[in-house]
């Protein structure tokens, strides 16, 4: 089977496609035949070598962290799913999704949302599952909760993007940053309101905000404190804080703190987030798809400065429903 790998690390010219061996399931795993994996901060990070030795001996590496496509082969202690299904995941750390199958195990797999094609559904599950997790985990947004301000820095990325739609169905009022140029976008996925990053001053927030998500991850948690309310959360998407002033945040008892999210495979959630889609409430923001055959393109792209949503990867010619 085709997958497209990295040898080395640097700028997208080193992804290549490759004939590697098919997956075989095993135990509880289901053999999936990709249709599409999407483009998250994870694959740009780990490409460029943002981990370094870490990663080194993972080489050839191949990215993508979430995948849609047809289930075609079941491990003897698969239960829940069958050949035929039309599913969802969020891979482990190994990635894998840019390949036409993947083996995962099925506490990972969701069924993919009904009335929506498989291209558009692989753009769900990291991006969706972290701004999910994020707002009503560490930012403890819940139905029926009034009166909640949140805001999402970096709103018109994947993350983001999801983070104000989610915020807006869990009854926040919700402001969006963005660069200039991807306000209208913003303001079209529902925010309340919308501020570029070049005129958002921390220092003179007229009405503190209960949550601020930091979506690309770019804040600190010294930088956005005058802008939280008392019990007010900075919830980052890096996986632990990089800074003293965060970790000491985080440990704090009282007053506002620092959390970070780290996204978790569960079921449930992306069964809520089907469920979602299926109603209509919650739209798939996908920008751009590119096949797999021009994989070095849609990672440049996913690189540069107008995306807007998610960059997704096609696998299967001529799409997937």
């Amino acid at each position: 089977m085709r997958a497209a790998r990295f040898h080395r690390f640097g700028d997208p010219g080193v992804l290549q496609l490759d004939e590697v061996a098919w997956p075989a399931p095993r135990r509880d795993e289901v053999l999936i035949r990709v249709h599409a994996s999407s483009i998250n901060g994870t694959d740009l990070n780990l490409r460029g070598g943002g981990l370094g030795l870490l990663m080194a001996s993972q080489l050839p590496f191949t990215p993508g962290f979430d995948v849609a496509g047809e289930v075609v082969g079941c491990g003897p202690q698969v239960t829940a799913f069958r050949p035929g299904d039309r599913v969802y995941s969020l891979l482990g750390h190994r990635g894998g999704g840019a390949a036409e199958y993947v083996a995962v195990r099925q506490s990972r797999v969701g069924m993919a949302p009904q009335g929506t094609d498989l291209v558009s559904a692989a753009a769900v599950p990291l991006s969706g599952l972290t701004a999910l997790q994020a707002l009503r985990g560490e930012g403890r947004l819940q139905p029926g909760r009034t009166g909640v301000r949140v805001l999402v820095y970096g709103a018109s990325g994947g993350i983001g993007a999801f983070a104000v739609q989610l915020a807006r169905i869990l009854g926040a009022h919700v402001t969006g940053v963005a660069r200039p140029a991807k306000l209208d976008y913003v303001r079209s996925l529902g925010a309340d309101v919308v501020l570029s990053t070049e005129e958002l001053d921390w220092t003179a927030a007229h009405e503190p905000w209960d949550v601020i998500l930091d979506s690309p991850p770019a804040l600190s948690f010294e930088q956005v404190r005058p802008a939280l309310g008392d019990q007010g959360t900075l919830v980052s998407v890096r996986g632990l804080p990089n800074r003293l002033s965060d970790a000491a945040a985080m440990l704090g008892r009282g007053g506002p703190r620092f959390a970070s999210v780290r996204t978790a495979e569960r079921g449930l959630d992306l069964a809520f987030l089907s469920r979602l889609i299926e109603s209509g409430e919650l739209k798939i923001p996908v920008d751009r798809v590119f096949a797999l055959d021009d994989i070095q393109a849609a990672h440049r792209y996913a690189e540069g400065t107008e995306v807007r949503g998610k960059v997704v990867v096609s696998v299967v010619e001529g799409g997937g429903s």
